[in-house]
């Protein structure tokens, strides 16, 4: 068997692998988002409280490395009680991942909303509106635009980083090629692997790209 055919025979393990890897990215960035944006409110607030547990959360999650976030939430919460087992690899994967996602765009969040200039804030508080209508419609769509390379960054960086979850004993990408590696004593596996992570990341990176460009016409 040539070289060519034993890459047509791998590409299915592979893409099956990328697929895994796609989905927990996507999934893990878009829920981070989201949550990101509470906890950049929050570092934000004047209630001391609140302040202080967000600022905790993201000194945390960006303190530690996600390797052992993600052993901690699948093998570590048991030992506290049994009844905070996480049965899913999967699900524990895309637990660490999305928490430690939003922790990194929590700051960058912070950051853009407090670019936006102060006068605003004040423009909006003369209108008679609450601090709540002025973020969600005043001051947060200002910040799409900005927020848009650090949220691709974050992708990409975390679509690399899902190939920790082979841990926890997920067959993404990275897993899979190091198990076509093993069992066929050859690294050149590795090749159509590293070609599909080109891909994949060429093809976010347009898509971030583009979502740039499109916005920075409103700047």
């Amino acid at each position: 068997m040539n070289s060519f055919d034993r890459i047509l025979l791998w590409l299915p393990q592979l893409l099956s692998g990328a697929k895994l890897t796609i989905i927990i990215t996507i999934l893990s960035v878009t829920i981070g988002l989201l949550l990101s944006v509470f906890l950049a409110l929050g570092k934000m607030s004047k209630i001391t409280v609140i302040n202080k547990v967000c600022s905790a959360y993201i000194f945390f999650f960006r303190g530690t490395p996600l390797l052992m976030q993600i052993y901690f939430i699948y093998f570590g919460l048991p030992q506290f009680n049994p009844k905070l087992t996480i049965q899913s690899a999967f699900v524990a994967a895309m637990i660490a991942y999305t928490l430690n996602t939003a922790a990194y765009l929590a700051e960058n969040i912070r950051a853009g909303i407090q670019s936006i200039d102060k006068g605003q804030y004040e423009a909006s508080k003369a209108l008679g509106m609450t601090y709540a209508q002025t973020m969600r419609l005043i001051i947060i769509p200002q910040t799409i635009r900005r927020l848009i390379p650090p949220v691709g960054n974050e992708f990409i960086m975390v679509l690399k980083d899902v190939s920790l979850v082979a841990i926890i004993g997920l067959s993404d990408l990275t897993k899979v090629t190091r198990a076509i590696s093993s069992s066929s004593a050859t690294a050149l596996v590795y090749i159509p692997a590293m070609i599909i992570y080109l891909i994949i990341t060429a093809f976010f990176s347009f898509v971030f790209n583009k979502m740039e460009k499109k916005y920075s016409v409103y700047e």
